[in-house]
């Protein structure tokens, strides 16, 4: 069975050559800004997916249970 990611069949060597061109790119300082980023990216893009949107229940002008 073919994993999802198939086509990113990626060695350590190749991973690590990555991860080195991005460290020159964007600098030391630069990274935990962007992995922040795109993690937040992710995990709204993971909740819209699966259609857990809290703040479509609480929208106003929507009635809840709570009085």
């Amino acid at each position: 069975m073919l994993s999802q990611f198939a086509f990113l069949d990626l060695s350590t060597p190749d991973l690590l050559i990555i991860l080195a061109i991005v460290l020159v790119l964007f600098g030391a300082k630069k990274l935990p800004e962007i992995s922040k980023s795109i993690g937040q990216s992710a995990r709204e893009l993971r909740k819209g997916l699966s259609g857990d949107d809290e703040k479509s229940e609480n929208t106003p002008g929507t009635k809840t249970s709570e009085n």
